[in-house]
C-alpha cells in the first residue's frame, strides 16, 4: 500500500476519534483500533522524520477518552495529513 494512503487513513481515523469523543459515542473504540492498525503500518514505512510524531500518536491513542485526547487527535490528524500530502 502506498505511504500516502497509509498516512491519510491514519489521519482520517484520528479525526473520527475526535468526533466520536465529542459525541460521546461508543464508536471511539472501533476507530481507536483502526487507527492503531494504520499506526503500525505507518511505523513500518521507515520515515525517520515521522518516528517522533508516531510515538506521540501511539501514546495519545492509549490515553483515556476525554476532550484532551480529542484535541490531540485532531492536531495529529492535520499534521499527518499535511505530511502525506507533501509526499511525491
Amino acid at each position: 500500500m502506498s505511504p500516502r494512503v497509509v498516512l491519510l487513513s491514519l489521519s482520517l481515523d484520528l479525526k473520527r476519534i475526535t468526533t466520536a469523543i465529542q459525541r460521546d459515542s461508543s464508536a471511539v473504540l472501533k476507530f481507536n483500533d483502526e487507527a492503531s492498525g494504520w499506526l503500525v503500518q505507518a511505523q513500518n514505512l521507515g520515515f525517520q522524520n515521522l518516528d517522533g510524531m508516531l510515538l506521540k500518536i501511539k501514546k495519545t491513542l492509549g490515553a483515556e477518552n476525554n476532550l484532551e485526547k480529542a484535541e490531540d487527535c485532531l492536531m495529529y490528524s492535520f499534521l499527518v495529513q499535511n505530511r502525506a500530502l507533501a509526499l511525491n
